[in-house]
């Protein structure tokens, strides 16, 4: 089994105490998003993880955790998100000069193959222009290639949800011209470049189709080979093998305008609001009627 920390939620920003309670105590319950009332009760043994993707803007919080979960057995990897925006836009993170040197202690701890760089999505407005991106690509090329091998790169949807005028559609010849840089830097530093659900073909510049939950990744982490199928239910364009997700919507509190999984930063602190890191569930509990499923 491959365990997702979270698409939903930045679960080593804001509750690594809770994952870590939950390694020790041997299991966790997460909620079906399509159907609140079905729980899931997963097992967390090292003999039955495979491997943990951590999903992260900021892995200050889980780095002295680390050395417990590598004394345990567990193997894992990080997909860090790191990109050049500032408060406007991803308002409750820290300064990124503070989290490039948090994404470089990560990797001197456990090795640049296993922190995956994402420079997603890529966004414009009136201020975050094509020669934005370009200068601030390059500057963070020059600061992380000896940290990591991969960098995972993707333009933002403007899907229904997405409310705000600090996003715009960006246009064919933009994504070109973007595309052509990236893949031309990434070349140059030394890194893989990887999109991420892009339905243009990008490869023209170097940048290859991702595969966030990366089944070839993994078996170079675990050592071995793993039975891992893709994911079904995950958007049109993924390459991700099936894994299972502990995280829970409207938790997490960076305040990126352009997320999916937060309708808005006030629901996501109401709910965090209501967090036990003794809690079996991220949010909230478990109650007498509700259904448990075992997931294996």
């Amino acid at each position: 089994m491959i365990l997702s920390a979270s698409r939903r939620t930045d679960i080593p920003c804001y509750y690594s105490e809770w994952f870590m309670n939950r390694i020790r105590a041997g299991f966790v319950c997460a909620r079906n998003p399509m159907n609140q009332k079905q729980l899931y009760k997963i097992r967390l043994s090292p003999e039955t993880v495979d491997c943990i993707v951590f999903w992260t803007k900021d892995a200050q919080n889980i780095l002295n955790k680390l050395l417990e979960l590598d004394r345990l057995g567990y193997k894992y990897y990080f997909q860090f998100t790191l990109t050049p925006y500032d408060r406007a836009i991803e308002r409750g993170l820290r300064d990124k000069a503070d989290i490039i040197k948090t994404f470089i202690q990560l990797s001197s701890l456990i090795g640049k193959e296993r922190v995956v760089w994402r420079y997603d999505p890529v966004i414009l407005n009136e201020t975050i222009d094509i020669p934005y991106h370009k200068e601030q690509f390059e500057r963070f090329c020059e600061k992380l290639a000896g940290h990591t091998e991969t960098v995972t790169i993707s333009f933002i949807d403007l899907y229904p949800k997405l409310k705000t005028d600090l996003v715009r559609l960006i246009a064919d010849e933009e994504l070109a011209e973007l595309s052509s840089f990236f893949g031309a830097q990434a070349k140059a530093h030394g890194l893989k470049i990887t999109a991420c659900c892009e339905k243009t073909d990008l490869t023209r510049y170097g940048i290859v189709k991702a595969s966030c939950i990366d089944k070839s990744l993994i078996e170079r982490i675990c050592g071995h080979p793993i039975v891992a199928e893709r994911d079904k239910n995950q958007r049109e364009g993924c390459s991700c093998c099936k894994s299972i997700d502990i995280g829970s919507y409207n938790s997490c509190l960076n305040g990126c305008v352009y997320c999916y999984a937060t309708d808005s930063i006030s629901s996501a602190e109401r709910r965090s609001n209501t967090h036990d890191p003794q809690s079996e569930l991220l949010i909230g509990t478990v109650g007498e009627d509700e259904r448990m499923i075992e997931r294996h």
